[in-house]
């Protein structure tokens, strides 16, 4: 291979592995590493090898196979919504599908093997938590499932995705699920619900074209808007159920629902404008997650 196609298929094979790191929006990540990888140090208090192996498979992997499966079989969708092709989603080239589904299952497949064989079968739970998580991963896209297409269990589907990395955490680490933790988990899963359906606002005009149903398209935009005003607010009200300093993450709803607000009256035909508001859900994520943080750093303390 002479100099200038060495050259062209390095460009070529960089652009590709870019399209696929893409299709598992980075920007979101922490999404879902940071749920296990808390859940878990903080039920432990250890630095294992288990810890590890599951924050580096829920931050990349489980992704790739969430978002980019997804993008995949979303791609006649996509070329209709003028928000995807960036961070908000890859518009993949169909010649990179195969690519992207065997990247998310071949990265995967040894940290999903690494994580059952350090767990061993001293929590059984856990296993059963996993291929949940898993299950909705794939259910959300895959065809024959499609569970994005079936309003309100697209939101219950997409808050698993979230979700059950944290419950993951904390069944393989042994914890008991005291009610004021159930609280928590069921504030984090409706905080997860709304936030589905607060994104799905945006894309109201897009999906109906394509034919695709979602809970903004069922529910029309204005009143999926409040129902996630709603959502967010009832996950407040839950964390005043929790140990103390839990309570005060009450507050940590406010934020979303400022970004939200405007939009409750939004028509269908003006949903796209929501996507403004989206766009500070996005940045509302990485302050509330260091407040997050910060508020599980004083709980360890003090208890």
């Amino acid at each position: 291979m002479t100099g200038p196609e060495a050259s062209r298929t390095a460009r070529r094979t960089r652009h590709a592995v870019g399209q696929v790191l893409l299709s598992s929006r980075p920007i979101s990540w922490v999404n879902t590493a940071f749920p296990f990888a808390a859940a878990y140090l903080l039920t432990t208090g250890e630095v294992d090898a288990l810890l590890v192996v599951g924050t580096l498979f829920f931050l990349i992997p489980y992704n790739l196979l969430m978002y980019g499966v997804n993008d995949v079989f979303d791609y006649e969708s996509d070329l209709r919504n003028p928000r995807k092709g960036g961070a908000e989603g890859a518009l993949l080239d169909p010649g990179l599908h195969r690519a992207v589904v065997w990247a998310g299952v071949v990265t995967a497949a040894p940290l999903v093997a690494a994580m059952l064989w350090l767990a061993g079968t001293s929590h059984p739970s856990s296993w059963v938590v996993l291929a949940i998580s898993l299950f909705a991963v794939f259910a959300y896209s895959v065809p024959g499932l499609r569970f994005k297409e079936r309003p309100l269990l697209d939101s219950v589907t997409s808050s698993t995705h979230f979700v059950s990395p944290a419950v993951y955490g904390l069944a393989v680490a042994g914890a008991e699920f005291t009610w004021p933790l159930v609280a928590l988990l069921t504030a984090f899963f409706l905080w997860g619900i709304a936030s589905h359906a607060f994104g799905a606002v945006q894309d109201v005009i897009p999906d109906r074209e394509a034919g695709i149903a979602s809970v903004a398209t069922a529910f029309g935009a204005a009143a999926t808007v409040r129902m996630a005003l709603a959502f967010w607010t009832a996950a407040g009200l839950l964390m005043l159920a929790t140990e103390w300093p839990g309570p005060l993450a009450a507050l940590l709803v406010l934020p979303y629902l400022r970004a939200a607000w405007p939009y409750r009256s939004v028509t269908d035909a003006a949903s796209g404008e929501s996507n403004r508001g989206w766009r500070r859900f996005i940045l509302i994520n990485y302050a509330v997650g260091f407040a997050v943080t910060l508020l599980m750093i004083w709980w360890a303390l003090v208890r």
